[in-house]
Order: C-alpha cells, then sequence, then structure tokens
C-alpha cells in the first residue's frame, strides 16, 4: 500500500501540463500516503500533546512536532519518576516484593529515558526504603563483601519478610501463652486462698 511513502520520500514536484502518466500517479500516491499517514497520527498520539502540536500539512513535518513535544514530555516524565523513586518508603501493606518491583519497574522506565540507575545503587536506594524492622537485615548486607544484583536483594528481602513474620507469630503466641498461664496462675492463687 506504501502508507508510508509519504514519510520516506520527499514531496515529488508540483504537476505541470508537461507531467508524465509515471509522475501523476506517483504524487497522487503520495498525496494519499501523506493524508491517511496524518489521519493516523492525528488519531494515535497522546491527548495530552494533541492540542500542543502545531498544524503541519505534510506527515514528515507532523512526525517531527511530535517528536519535539515527547522530547519536552520525557524530561518532565523523568522528573516526575525520580520524585517518585526517590519518595518510595516501603510501608508493609503490599509486600516487600511488591515494593522492590515498583522500585525496580521505576528504573527500567527511567532508563529507557535514558537515566540509568545503576543496580548497586538501587540496592542501596531500595535498603534504605525499608523499615526499621529491618535494621538487621540492612547491617547483614553492610557487612559482607559482595554486592548484590536487585534480583538477589528481592530473594533477600522476601526470605527477611517471612522470617520477620514468623518472628511477630511467635511473639503473639506467646505472649497468648503468657496471658493464659497467668489467669491460670490467678485462679490457682484464689483457690488456695
Amino acid at each position: 500500500m506504501d502508507l508510508d511513502l509519504a514519510i520516506r520520500e520527499e514531496e515529488p514536484l508540483a504537476l505541470t501540463e508537461s507531467s508524465t502518466p509515471q509522475q501523476i500517479a506517483y504524487y497522487e500516491q503520495w498525496k494519499k500516503s501523506n493524508r491517511l499517514s496524518m489521519m493516523l497520527m492525528k488519531a494515535h498520539v497522546s491527548k495530552s500533546i494533541r492540542g500542543l502540536v502545531p498544524e503541519c500539512k505534510k506527515a514528515k513535518d507532523l512526525m517531527k512536532a511530535i517528536e519535539e513535544q515527547f522530547v519536552t514530555s520525557n524530561k518532565a516524565l523523568a522528573s516526575t519518576l525520580m520524585k517518585k523513586l526517590s519518595g518510595m518508603k516501603f510501608d508493609n501493606s503490599k509486600g516487600v516484593r511488591q515494593h522492590g518491583m515498583r522500585m525496580r519497574d521505576i528504573a527500567t522506565k527511567l532508563k529507557s529515558l535514558n537515566i540509568d540507575a545503576l543496580d548497586p545503587f538501587l540496592v542501596h536506594f531500595a535498603l534504605n526504603s525499608l523499615l526499621m524492622e529491618y535494621s538487621p537485615f540492612k547491617i547483614s548486607y553492610n557487612t559482607h563483601k559482595e554486592n548484590w544484583s536487585v534480583n538477589k536483594l528481592l530473594t533477600m528481602c522476601v526470605q527477611e519478610e517471612e522470617r520477620l513474620k514468623h518472628e511477630k507469630l511467635d511473639m503473639k503466641q506467646e505472649n497468648a501463652n503468657l496471658v493464659t498461664r497467668g489467669n491460670r496462675n490467678k485462679k490457682n492463687m484464689e483457690l488456695l486462698m
């Protein structure tokens, strides 16, 4: 269909009385390609920049105008993503794996915008975003010589989260036993008196 003809090729010279049938056919084909390309681009361009793109008569010009808007949008997006990443704190609501994966997802989006958050940076950043109850885990990481990848950090964090859950569960059972035994001892003391 040569739909991209208007994007690949420059506009042919205007038709004249001396234009050949091949030149006329090519010119008509280019015009159709240009019109369809413009319609497709306008239909699929983001609503957020649609009003910012100047009116263009050629598909190539429209593509350049859209590209310029995305460069500006990419800078704003990068800034937004960096703010989001730097403000992330683990709150125990969805689990440490989801927290780490959200951080890694943002880092991947930043990387696609040519802002590389290297693994060691992301590992330290993720560790610093954890709650105080993860302090022994952080100390353990800092005392080891090897550096972890983000994937290894996620695995280790999930193990630590499980350990902390079991520790809390054991504490609750211990407290329940103390309360129950304390009440029995109190009743036994009353019977003796």
